[in-house]
């Protein structure tokens, strides 16, 4: 009895859609789990500033904001980059396999055509806006409405506020409002 141990093309798009859709769900498992993480830092941050003699500490909110939103940010992009792999480069070239040629993995573009995915995603965007850029800045309003301490800190609240904006426009940047993207090229 012979055994040929080679795998159809067939055989190894699934394989690869498996281990992606893997990869996939570890990510929005970290990237959700990054949202909590960022809230338990910002009440240890607000918790440890409001003591009069720590309220430097709301000068850590925004770096840790910036750090986690920043990977979650990254997280998220590339959540949505296996999406857009699947629906553009390994469904198609598996349905061209196939002798009817019909369309294969029909929910990756399915749930991108709901009529209220745009609201979805712009009530997102504000919540990854106010989670990662919002409350920093709060912090930073409410350090300046004291009174700071020290040239040096000023100069590091200020920088703060700038990486905070910049953090906010790449969020923005990401955002993917729209019902569907460019094709993604082939690497």
């Amino acid at each position: 009895m012979s055994h040929d141990p080679k795998i159809s093309m067939e055989q190894l798009l699934v394989l690869e859609y498996e281990h992606i859709k893997d990869e996939q769900k570890a990510r929005i498992g970290f990237r959700d789990n990054l949202l909590y993480a960022t809230l338990a830092s910002m009440a240890a941050v607000v918790a440890l500033s409001l003591n009069p003699e720590t309220r430097a500490a709301l000068l850590l909110l925004p770096p840790v904001s910036l750090l986690l939103g920043w990977t979650y940010l990254m997280n998220d992009e590339k959540i949505s980059a296996i999406g857009r792999y699947i629906r553009e480069q390994v469904g198609p070239r598996l349905a061209d396999l196939r002798s009817d040629r019909e369309p294969v993995f029909g929910w990756e573009s399915a749930h991108r055509s709901d009529h209220r995915r745009t609201v979805r995603k712009q009530i997102q965007l504000g919540v990854d806006l106010i989670a990662f850029c919002g409350a920093p800045l709060a912090a930073l309003v409410v350090y300046w409405a004291g009174t700071p301490e020290g040239a040096a800190l000023i100069t590091v609240s200020v920088l703060e506020a700038l990486s905070t904006a910049v953090l906010a426009w790449q969020i923005v940047v990401y955002a993917d409002l729209g019902r569907s993207r460019p094709p993604l090229r082939a690497s």
